[in-house]
């Protein structure tokens, strides 16, 4: 599963609130409450973040493993 924790984490330490971030990209009340629920989220909306905050995927995502995975 794709988490965002890193994400939240990085606007927490920014003083950067969701709302600022969901307009900066550009994006909808849904995109952040996806984001929040660590729900796929697409490629672009992934590069509008990466560009607003200036950092790479890996900053802001991460891959958890769950048990059933092979």
């Amino acid at each position: 599963m794709i988490t965002y924790y890193k994400l939240l984490d990085m606007l927490n330490r920014r003083g950067m609130t969701r709302e600022q971030l969901r307009i900066a990209i550009g994006a909808g009340p849904n995109t952040i409450a996806k984001i929040s629920k660590n729900e796929p989220v697409t490629l672009t909306t992934i590069d509008k973040i990466c560009e607003v905050l200036n950092c790479q995927p890996g900053d802001i995502l991460e891959y958890i493993s769950s048990e059933n995975d092979i």
